[in-house]
């Protein structure tokens, strides 16, 4: 009798623990799934820093008349970026880009973080210096040079 008295206690206990396991593993796949969204927003920028920082270079070496800075921005804009700095003298043969990208629609961090992406276009050009690093990494095949991901908020 004290044995079945023991069960009734004990009765429901298992359905606290279920319920426990599936609110961790609910909270885990939200996490999942914003963590996924903040990597594809920092592909996204750093695709933007690289197109705008090439659309600037290509203005400065074949001039349409435009300034290099509105182009980059326009760029960074279509890529669903905005331009941060644009250094990208006019004459020279190296453009330096930064873009930002807010990250929105998180399901369990808050909204309004931001990531930053920087890129570098270099053209080489003949008979032209170029202002590559000293490893000699400056042909036509390293156009566009990337200069990495910072992260605007704390993810």
């Amino acid at each position: 009798m004290v044995h079945a008295a023991r069960r009734r206690d004990q009765s429901g206990s298992i359905t606290i623990v279920a319920a426990g396991v599936m609110v961790m593993l609910a909270v885990m796949v939200l996490a999942t799934a914003d963590v996924a969204r903040a990597l594809s927003i920092s592909s996204r920028a750093q695709a933007a820093a690289d197109a705008a920082a090439l659309a600037a270079a290509q203005e400065m070496i074949e001039p349409t008349g435009q300034d290099p800075a509105q182009v980059a921005a326009r760029f960074a804009e279509r890529n669903g970026a905005t331009l941060v700095s644009c250094d990208c003298a006019e004459g020279g043969s190296e453009a330096t880009v930064a873009v930002r990208v807010e990250i929105s629609g998180l399901l369990l961090l808050p909204s309004g973080r931001t990531v930053t992406a920087r890129a570098r276009a270099v053209v080489d050009l003949p008979g032209v210096p170029a202002s590559c690093p000293a490893d000699g990494a400056g042909g036509p095949e390293n156009m566009s040079e990337s200069r990495g991901r910072e992260g605007g908020g704390d993810l």
